[in-house]
């Protein structure tokens, strides 16, 4: 039987059960009410309010751009769509990776202002003072290794990480870290699916990957490429699940020609 499938709010807890029990966790990202609410309806256990909106919804070419008050927001609107699904919000860059009392600063006002009910920040040993004092604030905390977008210009390249021994015993260190230090789950991004698999079985807390094989204990994409909505985002690891570009585009350029030919509105469409 299905661990979630008679809960009404999915919580950290009933993630550590669907690890234990071996049912997989959706995840994806939302930034706006509306598509919180049918992504929550559709059954999907974790709502991502991705630094990814810098992308998506501001046109940035890095998430590095987006402020704290600009991801309170979103997450403001995620959470009034979302009855059901666990909302976990981005800590941006530049408000937890220098400072720890900044990093919980940052992290109240996510969880005060929004009502989210997690954060998630990048990176390892680098960031654990900062994960201690969240986590010992009573706030749930998702960690995220491989590659972290908001050091995109540390590694130069959005290219696979932790394909040499090295790296990729540093990040099994760091999963280990992570769990140690409280994370209730772990996102691994576009690393080798034998080391997913590895750091999967052998800590306890759920991993959610992306680009990292299905040897997670769940799945997350970026909604708006799982519905595609931009043709020119092609990377390996998305499956789209519709081709919303090309629709929109068709039904607005319809929408174009019926209003100069004064199709729209007819007489049942008029007061």
């Amino acid at each position: 039987m299905s661990v979630t499938k008679e809960i009404k709010r999915i919580t950290t807890e009933t993630l550590r059960k669907m690890k234990f029990e071996g049912e997989k966790i959706s995840m994806l990202t939302a930034y706006d009410f509306t598509i919180s609410t049918l992504v929550d309806k559709a059954g999907t256990e974790v709502i991502l309010v991705g630094d990814s909106a810098a992308n998506v919804m501001a046109g940035h070419e890095t998430t590095l751009p987006i402020t704290l008050d600009q991801m309170i927001y979103h997450a403001q609107c995620v959470v009034r769509g979302a009855k059901r699904a666990l909302v976990v919000v981005d800590l941006p860059f530049g408000t937890y990776q220098s400072d720890p009392q900044k990093a919980l600063d940052s992290a109240i006002r996510i969880m005060k202002e929004s009502g989210a009910h997690a954060i998630k920040l990048e990176g390892g040993q680098e960031v654990a003072e900062s994960i201690r004092r969240i986590v010992n604030a009573g706030i749930p905390v998702m960690g995220h290794l491989g590659l972290t977008p908001q050091s995109i210009y540390q590694f130069g390249s959005y290219k696979v990480r932790a394909k040499d021994e090295a790296e990729a015993e540093q990040l099994l260190s760091d999963a280990k870290l992570l769990e140690e230090l409280g994370c209730f789950s772990l996102v691994m991004e576009k690393i080798p699916a034998g080391l997913a698999t590895k750091v999967t079985e052998s800590i306890a807390i759920p991993t959610i990957g992306i680009g990292a094989g299905n040897g997670c204990d769940g799945q997350v994409l970026v909604v708006h490429d799982m519905l595609g909505l931009n043709n020119e985002f092609k990377p390996k690891f998305v499956r789209k699940y519709l081709n919303l570009e090309d629709q929109v585009v068709g039904a607005i350029e319809q929408y174009v020609a019926d209003v100069k030919s004064t199709d729209f509105p007819n007489s049942n469409e008029q007061y």
